[in-house]
């Protein structure tokens, strides 16, 4: 099993903060630092000093880490045109020696629309439908080659389809639990498809529509990798599980309900559940960002029973 680490730094974060989480995931051996592209705090929080941009963050974390994948979970379609989109992660992948993923969803928080001026359309899965579709083609198509595009939300015309990315092929992370568009998008697009926050109870059936959704296409479900992302807090006993879990202003009995949360031994009873299920990789959500001890207690006590 695969254990990434998985930050919300619109809560509150400059880029620093979220660079020591980086320097940590890498140093204490994780796969793999991802966060959320929002702009907007959401809940009771201030959010300050305020947001920073995901694939600008990514871009200097490419720069000051050496091992780690790097990516977002997930950008959101209504923030860049594919074009753009397209150049960014392709440059960022050049500037991390081929380390990038990018998961890529519709977006769903309409107030930080409203906030910084960001268009939201009711319907968004169209545009996600066709953003994969250029993304993908844009960095397919062979140096010297064009790329034309004509679909309901996006056009592109005589396109040099460059800068091209490191990896012969970035990888993709659909998700959500949608029980048959989304299935079907992962199964034409995906490396990866992944579940964000799922009931426990869903986990095996939503990862059995994906595998019937590719089987359906012609495609081996096997080479999809399944995963999910859960809030993980926890500690070396009760009294320091409940601090944490008051740090990060949740109640310990429902994040043992929902999460990843109490001691190492229970996380990890967890983790093999999950794993019973078919999750191949797990975003472990990191709310407070300032508790690097935290990562380090789940990269000595949880990780290792795992492996």
């Amino acid at each position: 099993m695969k254990f990434r680490i998985f930050t919300e730094p619109q809560q509150g974060a400059t880029y620093d903060d979220i660079l020591a989480v980086a320097q940590a995931t890498e140093r204490l051996g994780f796969d793999a630092f991802f966060r959320s592209d929002h702009y907007q705090a959401m809940g009771d929080g201030d959010g300050l000093p305020g947001p920073t941009d995901a694939w600008t963050t990514l871009a200097g974390l490419a720069r000051e880490t050496k091992r780690i994948r790097l990516g977002t979970l997930v950008s959101s379609v209504t923030y860049r045109p594919p074009g753009i989109l397209a150049i960014q992660v392709a440059q960022v992948d050049q500037m991390s020696g081929g380390r990038v993923e990018l998961g890529l969803g519709t977006g769903w928080f309409e107030q930080e629309h409203l906030a910084y001026g960001i268009p939201f359309p009711a319907k968004r899965f169209g545009m996600l439908e066709e953003q994969l579709e250029v993304l993908t083609g844009l960095w397919n198509t062979p140096v010297g080659q064009r790329y034309d595009f004509a679909g309901e939300h996006y056009a592109l015309v005589d396109s040099p389809a460059l800068p091209k990315p490191v990896q012969a092929r970035v990888p993709v992370i659909v998700g959500g639990g949608g029980a048959k568009r989304t299935p079907k998008l992962a199964a034409r697009f995906a490396t990866e498809f992944n579940l964000p926050f799922p009931d426990f109870a869903d986990i095996a059936a939503k990862f059995d529509g994906v595998r019937a959704a590719c089987e359906a296409i012609g495609r081996n479900p096997a080479e999809l990798t399944y995963s999910a992302a859960l809030i993980a807090v926890g500690g070396h006993d009760e009294a320091a599980f409940t601090r944490r879990a008051a740090a990060v202003g949740r109640e310990p009995g429902e994040l043992r309900e929902h999460g990843l949360a109490g001691t190492a031994s229970e996380i990890a009873d967890r983790l093999g559940t999950l794993a019973d299920s078919g999750v191949e990789c797990v975003y472990l959500q990191i709310m407070d960002l300032y508790d690097l001890d935290h990562l380090s207690w789940l990269a000595a006590e949880v990780v290792p029973q795992l492996r």
